[in-house]
């Protein structure tokens, strides 16, 4: 374990990352005590859970009754009881609704469907940041309730720091600035933090990947990666995503412990609920038209919680028990209330996402900027026997050494986050994509590709011919950023009047594709997408009119679009220069559902 100093603030903070999964949430947190070394503690106990020792996880799902109102949330709407009061009361179920979140770009159109068709629906009514906000209060209430009744003092110690505490929420590595808006904003509705600027300071984001990493620094790397600087692949398994990343060790002359993200971070929807769809799949298909047909459901929920987890022997026959001793029908291997499978027809289930792990940390090798030779497997659908054996003997023949931590795997992201802030280990990550802004450049007539595009040739105000829908690239695809580096492009702008500078807007686009260098707009069209609007008030900006060779009055404003891609959050800001000094605008970030 890497020695943490003890915390250097002069009045006590607290702080907590909340990990809300598809299908299982947890909560760590640290008290910073002046003078003190911190430590991360994770929530083991919960409403309904106080019985289960050392549970650090709860159900993330929530009841609402016909009114919207909250009746029910973890593993109280788990317990013995709650589906007959449900069913009588007319409640609705939430579930599986981090999945809402995901970006439309996240994975191929084929997994899109998949996954649209089996997540269920939200409660008619709620929007995924309203449901994402009603869990976060949850958890904070669970954390209160937690702390005030373990710790010396407990409540007058959850008294002295509620009003100033410090969050760390965390994402799949797929998450961009719009689901992080829409998390942060769910965080002001749950009433977690102000919406001010102070207020927002208080949040901050990390991808389960990273948080990984932390977690993994914290509980054990191999040797390899500690003393030799070999690259790791760090894998989070978890209930819907299995978030892939690759990270090497920096060499600063061992004075302290700093990483380097050296690939493109992976984001892929094969967690363990897909294994659960897959064994839907078939039994939908097994049982049609049996007496079974109405309990088909049933029968995929005693699935997910007895025999995928035990499963480790694809040659052993396996067995689904839904049922009581009357429960018999031969022809559908039913006998005494258990279904009878296949150990292989078991396996298959798995293979989607053995295949996805295998391929990804083989992808992450092939891109990384160092040798990679370590693979770390944490998450809660790495406690799968089954899932860890399958990777282990498919890496095995490539070199790779494949681990996986005895330390509760499936807390590893929330201890992670906590470590995230605490230690911020990781001091440079690699873009994932290509980030550019569409431009108007001078117009070549010898050039053939502009000469094929004369319909998007234009004459500027100030009396030149330029083409637009030029795609500037200001960051390409796997470069490692440290966190500090800027990357600035200019640009200019010109209008007839000066009003229309007053608020100027800038798109910031992405591209996804398998070009290295994108020009054209008109060429892999789909693979463009729109980050981000910057927003910039430059009303006090003072602009002297010009005058065009034909006599036009006009305005221009030369500027410089500045991103910083270093961070676990996406920063843009706009320079110009105003009497010779540069000047930088106070932008607002916007996203398509901010």
């Amino acid at each position: 374990m890497t020695p943490r100093t003890p915390y250097r603030g002069f009045r006590r903070k607290l702080i907590l990352a909340l990990d809300v999964g598809t299908t299982y949430s947890g909560i760590s947190y640290a008290v910073l005590d002046p003078g003190q070394v911190p430590e991360i503690k994770p929530v083991t106990r919960f409403p309904a859970h106080e019985h289960i020792s050392g549970a650090s996880k709860i159900p993330t799902i929530i009841y609402y009754d016909r009114e919207g109102q909250v009746r029910a949330v973890g593993a109280e709407a788990t317990k013995e009881g709650i589906f007959e009061t449900a069913e009588d009361e007319g409640w609705v179920k939430a579930e599986w609704f981090k999945l809402h979140l995901r970006p439309a770009n996240s994975t191929n159109v084929t997994q899109q469907q998949v996954i649209a068709q089996e997540i269920p629906p939200l409660p008619v009514g709620r929007t995924v940041t309203q449901v994402v906000a009603d869990f976060l209060a949850y958890l904070v209430y669970c954390a209160e309730d937690y702390i005030k009744d373990t710790h010396a003092n407990g409540p007058d110690l959850w008294a002295s720091v509620c009003g100033d505490m410090d969050f760390v929420l965390s994402h799949p590595n797929g998450w961009e600035g719009a689901q992080q808006a829409q998390m942060r904003r769910a965080a002001v509705i749950g009433g977690l933090i102000p919406d001010t600027q102070v207020g927002q300071s208080r949040l901050s984001f990390v991808t389960e990947g990273e948080a990984s990493l932390h977690f993994s620094i914290q509980n054990g790397l191999p040797e390899g990666v500690t003393k030799k600087g070999d690259g790791v692949v760090v894998v989070d398994a978890g209930g819907g995503t299995i978030d892939i990343s690759a990270y090497g060790r920096t060499k600063n002359g061992g004075r302290e412990t700093t990483f380097e993200e050296i690939a493109p971070p992976q984001c892929h929807f094969h967690g363990s609920v897909f294994v659960t769809i897959h064994a839907g799949v078939y039994l939908e298909n097994f049982l049609k038209e049996s007496a079974f047909q109405d309990d088909i459901e049933h029968i995929q929920r005693c699935f997910d919680k007895t025999t995928k987890p035990r499963f480790r022997n694809s040659s052993e026959q396996q067995f689904i028990k839904f049922g009581s001793t009357r429960d018999n029908d031969p022809s559908c291997n039913i006998r005494f209330g258990q279904l009878k499978l296949e150990g292989s027809e078991v396996a298959s289930f798995f293979e989607p996402s053995v295949r996805c792990i295998v391929n990804g940390v083989l992808e992450q090798r092939r891109q990384a900027h160092r040798p990679v030779t370590h693979v770390v497997i944490v998450g809660g659908f790495a406690a799968s026997d089954w899932l860890f054996a399958r990777v282990l003997e498919a890496l095995r023949p490539h070199g790779m050494l494949v681990v996986r931590p005895e330390n509760h795997v499936n807390k590893a992201v929330s201890d992670g986050a906590i470590s995230f802030y605490l230690d911020h280990f990781v001091n440079s990550r690699v873009s994932k994509l290509t980030y550019g802004n569409f431009c108007h450049i001078p117009f070549v007539e010898t050039d053939p590709e502009h000469r094929r595009r004369m319909n998007q040739v234009f004459t500027s105000l100030s009396g030149y011919r330029r083409i637009s829908d030029v795609f500037d690239i200001i960051l390409p695809k796997n470069v490692q950023v440290s966190e500090l580096k800027e990357f600035r492009k200019p640009y200019f702008r010109e209008s007839e009047r000066r009003i229309d500078f007053q608020k100027a807007t800038f798109v910031v686009w992405g591209y996804r594709g398998a070009i290295e260098k994108p020009r054209w707009r008109d060429v892999d069209a789909p693979f463009f997408t729109e980050i981000c609007t910057i927003e910039v008030d430059l009303s006090a900006l003072t602009l002297q009119p010009m005058r065009s060779e034909r006599g036009m009055i006009f305005f221009r404003l030369d500027y410089e679009i500045v991103l910083l891609f270093g961070l676990t959050e996406f920063k843009a800001l706009i320079a110009y220069r105003e009497n010779g000094v540069e000047m930088r605008s106070q932008a607002k970030i916007l996203y398509d559902n901010s």
